[in-house]
């Protein structure tokens, strides 16, 4: 199989060092050029034809995230961001995740380059999806909110990663004020539930909250997990209560969208829908596997593009642009 062919894109010279070093470590990864700017990095993207960017967040000129913004407008491909502000929670990482890069992550202090070594296997891993991700333009913005939903009680929960953020914005930007209760575990760096959490509640009718042991889901309400030592479930429904486990991670992973989809099928069965905005089966497939089989709903990514909506041995497609109406029906009377 061919390697990974990436450029890196930032205005210093040092961390261009840096970054291009640690990608070098990587198995079956070749940086095939390194740009100061935009300008630069437009050219080398025609001659070189990489297969994944690593774009700086904080450049001079045309910034990083106005730069993104083009190359999904125009050549969509998968991008993977740095920032010295990333672990700061800075709202800037979450619009570049928003605008569609697949992940962000905090730079290398100049002084302290063995940083790295602990984000070469979170940046192996990412580069590894990021070369089969189907990247598309975006899509003109939906503004368009649903109708209030006659809601019957199921509970809904949501994974996905920071890729995955995009499709959170699709998703709950058409949703109704009166949303079912929607609880989601989403993979990301420390620092980034919070600006997710505001960046969402801007532009969603419903409540937006980071979670809390002990809170009662309510409708209207969209509850992200927090990130840190603990995973989040729900003990009972109807009339349950979030909790937080300090457990070890499942998959590598804590919060564990598996976990929470795993404790749903015990607690609510049929009275719970799932959607799994992953197509990786690391965290989360097995979680939506035990609900579904509970007699819950899920939603999943399906290889032939869209979702595929299952419940016990029935299952259909569902195209991308009707999960919406999807997810809402199966929470509607």
């Amino acid at each position: 199989m061919a390697g990974t062919k990436v450029l890196v894109v930032d205005d210093s010279l040092t961390m261009r060092a840096l970054i291009s070093g640690a990608l070098e470590r990587i198995p079956g990864v070749e940086v095939v050029g390194m740009a100061d700017g935009a300008a630069e990095a437009r050219a080398l993207v025609a001659s070189s034809r990489p297969d994944v960017m690593t774009l700086d967040v904080e450049m001079p000129g045309m910034s990083g995230l106005e730069y993104l913004a083009e190359i999904m407008d125009t050549k969509p491909m998968p991008v993977i961001m740095f920032s010295t502000r990333t672990q700061d929670g800075a709202a800037e990482s979450i619009e570049a995740l928003r605008l569609g890069a697949i992940d962000c992550f905090p730079k290398p202090r100049v002084a302290a380059p063995a940083e790295l070594d602990a984000i070469i296997a979170k940046l192996a891993k990412r580069l590894k999806a990021a070369k089969k991700a189907d990247i598309k333009p975006k899509a003109p913005p939906k503004t368009a909110k649903a109708p209030p939903i006659d809601w019957n009680g199921r509970l809904l929960l949501v994974g996905g990663d920071a890729s995955s953020t995009k499709s959170l914005f699709d998703l709950f930007s058409s949703f109704p004020a009166n949303c079912p209760p929607t609880v989601v575990v989403q993979h990301l760096g420390a620092g980034l539930v919070e600006s997710m959490a505001e960046k969402l509640a801007e532009q969603v009718a419903p409540k937006v909250v980071v979670a809390a042991d002990g809170m009662k889901p309510e409708q209207g309400t969209i509850y992200l997990a927090p990130h840190g030592d603990a995973h989040l479930v729900i003990d009972s429904w109807p009339n349950g209560t979030l909790r937080l486990l300090p457990r070890d991670p499942v998959a590598g992973e804590r919060p564990s969208i598996s976990l929470l989809f795993a404790s749903a099928a015990k607690a609510a069965a049929s009275n719970a829908v799932g959607v799994l905005l992953l197509d990786s089966n690391e965290d989360g497939a097995g979680g939506l596997k035990a609900l579904n089989a509970a007699g819950g709903y899920a939603f999943s990514p399906s290889d032939e593009g869209g979702y595929t909506l299952a419940r016990g041995m029935v299952s259909q497609p569902v195209a991308s642009d009707a999960l919406v109406a999807g997810v809402l029906k199966m929470c509607s009377k």
